[in-house]
Parts: C-alpha cells; structure tokens; sequence
C-alpha cells in the first residue's frame, strides 16, 4: 500500500496544476514550523532561501518549501504561498506580524509546454491552500504540481527524452517516518534503485528502448554539446518526525543526495540544479545515520515513482509506455 508525506502528522502538501501549459508548484508546510535545512548538489540552480537554512544562521524554523517549474521565473509562486500562509496566521512572530518562511527550488519545464506560463503567487497562494483543504485525499503523483512538465533523459535533446513527473515515498523504522517528494527533471536516465533497470530516460533513435546514457555520454567524449544547456534539476524534499538540529538536518540533506546518484544515472551534472531540502518536525529523538538511511531510501524510491506515475504527454513517451518492460 502506497504511504503518503501526508501521512506524516504535521505535513500537508498540495498542488497547483497548470495542466495545458506543462507546468506547476507543489507547497510542503508544516504549519507549526519545522527545522529546515538543505542540500544543493547541481550545477545550475534557482532557489530562494536557502542561505537561512545554513546551521549557523539564526532562523531556527521553516514553515513551507515551494517545489515549482517556470525555471527562475517560478520563484514567484513561493511569494504566493507566503501570502497565504499569512493569511493562516503560519508565520514567524517578529512583533509587528507574521512572516512564514519559505524555502523553494524551482526546475526548467520552459521547453515541455508554454514557455511563457509559469507558475505565478496565485498559483503558489493555491498550492498551499489546497495543502490545508485536501489534506483527507491522496496525494496526486506523476504529471501535477512540480512535475507537471518534468522530462528526462535529455543527452540528446528534447525529441528522444521521455515525460517524468513527481512522485513520493516514505519509510519507516518503529515510529520515526521519512518521507520524501520529488520532481524529477534530469538530465539523466531514471532507473530503478534497487535492479538498475532503466525506467524512463535516453529513447533510442527509433523509439523502441531507452539507452544507457552513461554510455552514450563515454562514447560522445569531448564532441558533446548538451542541447538547452542548464534546463535540467531534480528537486526534493524530505519531510520526518524526527528531532534533528540544523546541523544534523543539513547532514540528513547530503546523506538523501545518495538517493540521486542510486536513482538518476548520470547525476548531479553541471546541467542540473539538483536540490534536496529537509524539514524535521521534532516529534522523537532519533539517531542521525538512521533518518539519513531512510532519507536516501525514500529518496530513491520516490524519484523512481515519478517515474512510474508519468504518463504520456506532449508528444513524449513515459515509462508506462512500457509497461510491460517495467
């Protein structure tokens, strides 16, 4: 049975879909604030808020983590989910109000749909209310939110590469829960952590299998030239239970970045803005190597999920293309 972040008590996450266009955001909130911390890997990243995350900086809580496409542009959208975490009365006290923090990453879906539509504040104010009203539902997976417009495999450029999207996991040892959610937009293939199987990524030239991009990057040698340079990112979020400081959050976030290299294949390349952030409600103490143990797990599983719930669209294949493969 498939388990939800919002499943984790404290957490809640919703989307905002702009369906037509390829793109969106996905909010995770924690409401009553969480230790925040983050972990950027890649060589091309859009973020907001991420220096406060540092152990020694003085913000000691985050409230939201914004997941959005629209390249740079998307940043809006964590503006949006602000407003209207201030509208909930979820903030930081600084006196003369309240001002929630919001960390957020966005990816590049600019070349999957419209590049001229992005995910804006009303799409972000809507990500985190419907975060609050949908709270009871499944959470949707695969072409939504953040993943609306996530592609992979593009070594080659856009016309071989196949639609990803966002997926999630989360593990568990007795009561400590880790979850993570990602929305995969690599550069590279998509394979199964567990066999290495291939799920999404490099098509053939004919379209009939999906090629081992490692090989295909050896055997291009210095002759490449990465097609939209700097267009690629996995973004992630890994939600837990667990009482960590800032310090052992931040080692939690390196420790989940294994999870990418287990899962995309090549990785954290110099054309992905690969990002991990981690919020830690403080519920029970736990030891750090096994939150981070279960971070890379969740990891690895949830990008491999995204994988698996993208469906077809924009004129590409996805993994249930091949079902019967996977």
């Amino acid at each position: 049975m498939h388990r939800s972040i919002r499943d984790i008590p404290g957490f809640l996450a919703g989307h905002a879909t702009l369906a037509e266009a390829g793109t969106g955001c996905t909010a995770i909130v924690c409401p009553k604030g969480a230790t925040g911390a983050v972990d950027v890997r890649g060589g091309a990243p859009a973020t907001r808020e991420t220096d406060l995350l540092r152990p020694e900086e003085t913000v000691n809580v985050l409230h939201c983590v914004m997941l959005s496409g629209g390249s740079a542009y998307g940043l809006a959208a964590a503006s949006g989910a602000a407003e209207e975490l201030e509208r909930r009365g979820v903030g930081l006290d600084v006196g003369v109000g309240i001002v929630p923090i919001v960390s957020s990453a966005c990816l590049f879906d600019l070349a999957c749909g419209s590049a001229t539509v992005r995910p804006g504040m009303e799409e972000g104010a809507q990500s985190v209310a419907n975060a609050f009203e949908e709270k009871d539902k499944p959470l949707a997976r695969g072409n939504v939110g953040a993943g609306c417009g996530c592609t992979v495999g593009k070594l080659e450029g856009p016309e071989r590469s196949m639609k990803s999207g966002l997926g999630e996991d989360v593990e568990s040892a007795g009561e400590l829960l880790v979850g993570a959610l990602s929305a995969v937009n690599a550069v590279g293939n998509i394979c199964d952590p567990e066999t290495g199987k291939p799920l999404s990524g490099l098509l053939s030239e004919d379209g009939t299998h999906i090629v081992n991009e490692e090989d295909a990057l050896i055997a291009a040698s210095t002759s490449l030239v990465m097609p939209l340079a700097r267009t690629n990112t996995t973004i992630s979020c890994i939600v837990t239970n667990a009482r960590l400081t800032k310090a052992e959050a931040t080692k939690v976030a390196q420790m989940a970045a294994d999870g990418y290299a287990h899962a995309i294949r090549p990785t954290h390349t110099t054309n992905d803005g690969d990002t991990i952030f981690v919020m830690a409600s403080g519920s029970l103490e736990a030891p750090v190597d096994l939150v981070g143990t279960l971070a890379v797990r969740a990891i690895e599983r949830a990008i491999a999920d995204a994988a698996r719930e993208a469906r077809p669209a924009f004129g590409l294949k996805a993994a249930s293309s091949f079902d019967s493969e996977i």
